[in-house]
């Protein structure tokens, strides 16, 4: 069992917790039929992103088998066989059909599949393209959110929108610039080969700049006054992660947030501010 849960990455279901952003943000949060399709919809990305997971290290085996840390992967390893793998991943991928139609939204299923056949299309070969990596790694935080809105029908605030889109390619840039740092011989991705350090590190500070402008903008623009006291501990949770993937980090989001109990407490600490000025004042 173990085996089949580091297969299906649970630890990364972390990132499907975006899903609720659209009703936590929209203030509809104790909707009990809302809060059931947001919750559905959750568990369906956790599918359709652990068939993704799968797909990856299927292609991928023989190389994993080389790296020295992927090769105990569970297929890379041998602790779970391919036809077992597909198997997993053909089960999780109709329970994710299952739950977005319980949930009740066709363009909430339509968004699923995009996020589907974009990351099927990265496994395949699009993790090669120069930005378009970037843009399709960007995709799939920013779908998660789209899909929550389309599930709960609650509109995403365009700053909000922007907020998400920039903060996930800074964290996509980031991720990308320290594998470039960080490779060596058959570690190596083929797409670093096309980019530079400079253009990555550049870049990437771009985005972290913008995605604290959309916020301050956002927090601004909102019927709650006090929404801006949230602004200076968001760009706190922002350096402290460009301080994290500055040192001795692949630049993973999930190994970030797993290795940094200082970030986790900034994370908390935001968002019982945000949680108060919500729903409470």
């Amino acid at each position: 069992m173990k085996s089949y849960l580091k297969l299906l990455r649970v630890k990364h279901y972390i990132k499907n917790s975006l899903v609720m952003f659209p009703l936590f943000f929209g203030q509809q949060f104790t909707d009990p039929v809302k809060m059931k399709s947001a919750l559905l919809g959750v568990f369906a990305f956790c599918m359709i992103s652990s068939v993704i997971y799968i797909i990856n290290d299927i292609r991928d085996v023989e190389k994993d088998r080389q790296h020295p840390t992927k090769r105990f992967r569970p297929i890379a390893s041998g602790e779970v066989p391919v036809p077992n793998a597909l198997g997993a991943a053909a089960v999780c991928f109709v329970l994710s059909i299952i739950f977005t139609l319980l949930a009740g939204s066709s363009s909430a299923l339509l968004l699923l599949l995009l996020y589907f056949v974009l990351n099927l299309g990265y496994s395949m070969g699009l993790k090669n393209v120069p930005l378009v990596d970037v843009a399709i790694l960007t995709s799939g935080f920013l779908i998660r959110v789209l899909y929550g809105a389309a599930l709960t029908g609650i509109e995403v605030s365009n700053w909000l929108y922007m907020t998400v889109t920039t903060g996930a390619f800074f964290m996509g840039l980031g991720k990308r610039r320290n594998e470039f740092q960080r490779q060596s011989g058959n570690d190596t991705r083929a797409v670093l080969k096309l980019y530079s350090y400079d253009f990555l590190d550049k870049n990437m500070y771009v985005c972290v700049a913008l995605c604290d402008t959309f916020y301050s903008l956002w927090a601004m623009s909102h019927a709650n006054d006090r929404m801006i006291w949230t602004v200076p501990v968001f760009i706190l949770i922002l350096m402290r992660y460009s301080l994290d993937i500055e040192g001795n980090s692949d630049g993973d989001p999930v190994e970030v947030i797993e290795h940094d109990v200082f970030l986790v407490g900034l994370v908390l600490v935001y968002g019982l501010v945000l949680l108060g000025l919500l729903y409470l004042f």
